[in-house]
């Protein structure tokens, strides 16, 4: 900058000051636009973060197959008005497991699960809680990792050991003073013996509702085997069992038929490439349909699908939001630009003296622009401290994530600098067309 543009806008920043109230007024428009696009990007940053965190807990290119009641199928006719069809189907197995894993060459991993809820009992405390039957492909399906001790072995697995691995939270609320491992831990009926403690994992309100999952650190995990040999194969078939299924389904009307219980809860499955997800579960489903003789007992999702297309949602979103915080940076300029035009009217007599001892037209058009940037700039700074404070206030008081990027306030310091420019510049013109004869006259 030479001496010259130095002097404007030294002569820039005066007038600012000598008319600080209009000054503030013209730079609201700027401070609420500049707050709002910070605003608005931290929660779409929010938002983002909050669908990585879930992708991470249901794990990435997963399919899931769950329980689901089954679908009756009935047929009419002329002669029976209703006639009730049902076929048998074994339910969700291991067998499902171990077909899907031969068949289909895209599986990269399967992990079947069974849960209870029982209760933990150790060093006089109860808790209630999960307890998870299931493989060590579990825990690297779901992104787990072992905070210390050893996962389960082939025997364990096999033999249907006394063995568990306890989450995060269950080592702070029964082992606060002691290391769990080796210790007994009873659950239900069973004294388990702690071979291993999982990493922590943090899991927000959000997620829980969204994805329908638990806090997994109050879980305790134990290999598949020892849960359909210690505790419940709800597969087997007995005396107790039919009993209790006639009794659900009304007594001896022998018109009923035995409820089908399945042998597992949910089967977690891995393919090899994100871009096969769909096609995969299509072919999964065809192949559980003639398993289970055409009835659909079971549900398939793709949890990453789902999530990928929640995200789509809030970045639509998000951009309307961005584009309305646009348009009140744009409302902004046009106030700038305003009050800069009524500033040259009310200031033609000083435009006039200063033409007249010896400015140019240059350097009057150089003033008037520099004081439409020192307003943005002012009011991009206030807003960026006002977009910080409101994206704090929004994430306490409304619950949702917000995450403060610096590009973010870059840009909108950038756009606000470069709307004082592009606004300012047609006020600066006006000024520096005017005549100085007929400034000086002016009254």
């Amino acid at each position: 900058m030479n001496e010259r543009s130095l002097q404007n806008f030294l002569i820039a920043l005066k007038a600012i000051q000598a008319n600080k109230i209009r000054s503030m007024l013209t730079a609201l428009g700027i401070i609420f636009g500049v707050a709002a696009v910070i605003a608005m990007l931290a929660i779409g940053n929010g938002a983002k973060q909050e669908i990585l965190e879930q992708i991470k807990l249901v794990g990435v290119n997963n399919i899931v197959i769950s329980q689901a009641k089954e679908q009756k199928e009935e047929k009419t006719d002329e002669k029976e008005s209703s006639v009730s069809q049902k076929r048998y189907t074994p339910g969700l197995t291991l067998l499902d497991a171990q077909s899907i894993h031969e068949v289909i060459d895209c599986v990269d991993k399967i992990s079947p699960e069974v849960v209870i809820e029982t209760d933990f009992v150790y060093g006089g405390l109860r808790r209630s809680g999960k307890l998870v039957g299931t493989v060590p492909e579990y825990f690297d399906i779901t992104n787990f990792s072992i905070f210390e001790g050893t996962g389960f072995n082939n025997s364990q697995l096999v033999s249907g050991d006394q063995v568990c691995i306890i989450g995060k939270g269950i080592m702070t609320r029964f082992f606060a003073k002691e290391d769990p491992l080796g210790r007994y831990i009873k659950c239900g009926k069973v004294w388990l013996k702690i071979i291993g403690v999982l990493n922590d994992r943090l899991i927000s309100a959000s997620s829980v509702s969204n994805l329908g999952i638990r806090n997994y650190n109050m879980d305790i995990y134990i290999p598949l085997k020892t849960m359909l040999i210690r505790y419940t194969n709800r597969s087997l078939v007995t005396k107790s069992s039919v009993e209790a299924a006639q009794r659900d389904d009304g007594g001896d009307d022998e018109k009923k038929p035995v409820k089908n219980v399945q042998q597992l809860d949910r089967l977690v499955i891995r393919v090899k490439n994100s871009e096969i997800l769909q096609p995969a579960a299509e072919v999964i489903s065809r192949m559980m349909t003639r398993r289970h003789n055409g009835v659909t007992d079971y549900e398939i999702t793709i949890p990453e699908l789902l999530l990928k297309q929640q995200q789509r949602t809030k970045d639509i979103f998000n951009l309307v939001l961005g584009f309305i915080a646009g348009i009140s940076l744009l409302v902004g300029g046009i106030g700038i630009m305003n009050i800069m035009l009524a500033s040259v009217l009310e200031r033609i007599k000083e435009i006039g003296i200063r033409l007249s001892i010896g400015a140019r037209k240059q350097d009057i058009a150089q003033q008037f622009v520099f004081e439409a940037i020192l307003i943005s700039v002012a009011g991009g700074l206030a807003g960026i401290a006002l977009g910080i404070v409101l994206s704090y206030v929004i994430s306490g008081f409304a619950g949702i994530t917000t995450i403060i990027s610096g590009w973010s306030i870059l840009v909108s310091f950038a756009v606000a600098a470069i709307t004082g420019l592009v606004f300012g510049i047609t006020p600066a013109k006006r000024a520096a067309k005017e005549d100085p004869i007929n400034s000086l006259r002016y009254e």
